[in-house]
């Protein structure tokens, strides 16, 4: 199970897709401990989900220790490397599309059908022909920058809803004790949904994923991004993530500088004694690490100032994650989904590193090879160089 995720996350497949290419490719199953070429999948799909689950944010920060190691082992990083990190903050975003008033409203209202669906009551309307009516009105009458009439086909559509909510809260009170706490629960999203306002800072974004938090992170491209927010730790030089934790509540950068070191102690084994940050991490402090930050110029040295340069490597480093590793949208259920994926992504983004050395290494050892081999044919044996060829 754990070379199935290690799979997972370095090649970026689905679960299915995952199962698929073990089936076909022999050099997974050798990496996953088989002997002899399988022709039968190992699992069903469904079963990872259960088993990251089983793991937990400790079992997977296990598994992106082992990558650590390894990468120690590949002498793709030195064992000093670990004492100077960068540190920088990006969001994960969720899988879910961009929110609107009108999209959130109408998907609450069809959760609330189903559920009284699934409880057998039989609600009084359902407006199944009004309310998608009223939620195309609302987009349209945004496109049209109309947004008196938009505001008035909100406020139907909320009414709507509130009165489905109604309804169903009073056919759960004729219900068992267990039922009514598994409905309380959709009625009480529901019922945020319908009291939030417009400047309110706990809004719900996503009825499916309620743990979404609107992040502005600054960008002139992306001005908010729907997610949680992610701290990264990498070396130096070599860019290797040695620690990568999802931080819910959008804290403040400098607030998760001391998190962030002491994670990276932790499945690195080793204390970094300085870290580089960028200005979001104003009047950040830690216990026992120097940390230098970008503009800096008070008690500087001059390779203080040149390793100082280097702490924008980890923007790419970031960025690798996102396209390459799957950092930028996230899949995974809930707020342990969140804390899940984040740290599987630095695992894959590890073994990344390690399989460019070892394939760097190899393309060496054949070059290597093959020019020894003309310059020996060229000029020791040239009567020979057929039998030689053969």
């Amino acid at each position: 199970m754990a070379g199935l995720i290690y799979l997972q996350h370095t090649f970026i497949c689905s679960d299915e897709i995952l199962i698929e290419s073990w089936v076909e490719n022999p050099y997974w199953q050798y990496f996953c401990g088989e002997s002899h070429l399988q022709h039968k999948p190992p699992i069903d799909p469904s079963s990872l989900s259960r088993w990251r689950r089983r793991m937990g944010e400790e079992g997977v920060e296990w598994l992106l220790t082992a990558t650590i190691e390894a990468a120690g082992k590949a002498q793709v990083v030195k064992p000093s490397s670990v004492e100077k990190l960068i540190v920088d903050t990006t969001v994960m975003e969720k899988a879910i599309t961009f929110t609107t008033d009108g999209k959130l409203l109408e998907c609450a209202r069809k959760r609330l059908l189903r559920l009284a669906q699934r409880n057998g009551f039989e609600l009084r309307q359902n407006y199944n022909r009004v309310a998608p009516r009223l939620a195309i009105q609302v987009g349209r009458y945004v496109h049209a920058r109309q947004y008196k009439r938009m505001n008035g086909s909100l406020r139907k559509l909320r009414t709507l809803v509130g009165r489905v909510w109604r309804d169903v809260e009073r056919h759960a009170q004729s219900l068992s004790y267990q039922k009514q706490v598994e409905i309380l629960k959709e009625l009480c999203l529901v019922r945020r949904l319908l009291d939030q306002k417009k400047n309110d800072r706990n809004k719900l974004y996503s009825v499916h994923a309620p743990e979404v938090e609107c992040i502005s992170k600054g960008k002139v491209r992306q001005r908010y991004e729907f997610g949680v927010k992610v701290s990264v730790a990498s070396t130096l030089r070599e860019g290797l993530a040695v620690g990568i934790r999802a931080m819910p509540g959008n804290p403040y950068d400098g607030h998760t500088l001391e998190e962030a070191i002491e994670q990276a102690e932790i499945l690195s084994g080793t204390r970094a004694h300085t870290v580089f940050v960028d200005k979001g991490y104003r009047a950040a402090r830690a216990a026992g690490v120097r940390v230098c930050m970008s503009g800096q110029r008070r008690g500087m040295t001059r390779r203080l100032k040149a390793e100082l340069r280097r702490r924008s490597a980890i923007e790419p480093t970031i960025g690798h994650m996102k396209t390459d590793g799957g950092l930028g949208r996230n899949w995974l259920k809930g707020t342990l989904g969140d804390r899940l994926h984040a740290v599987l992504c630095g695992a894959g983004h590890n073994l990344r590193m390690i399989l460019r050395k070892l394939r760097l290494l190899f393309a060496l050892i054949f070059t290597g090879l093959l020019a020894t081999r003309q310059r020996f044919n060229l000029k020791i044996l040239p009567i020979c160089q057929s039998n030689f060829a053969k």
